[in-house]
């Protein structure tokens, strides 16, 4: 096992092969994920972020200036 990693890390990247999920494993991760935060989102925004997430994107929006995009 030791020498497999020693092999990958002299390897070059495009000689690297990453790890991958076939589509039933996206599925169900993207299943387990979506029940693990969901009542999250229901949840209430804290007032004061709220407050601060709107000024950020104000001064974002000011220091854009004329012609830029943010």
């Amino acid at each position: 096992m030791a020498s497999d990693l020693e092999h990958e890390r002299h390897r070059r990247p495009e000689e690297i092969s990453l790890p991958t999920l076939n589509e039933a494993a996206r599925l169900r991760l993207g299943r387990q994920l979506q029940a693990l935060y969901e009542p999250v989102i229901d949840e209430p925004l804290d007032p004061r972020l709220a407050e601060l997430m709107l000024q950020l994107d104000a001064d974002r929006d000011s220091s854009a200036g004329p012609g830029r995009s943010a």
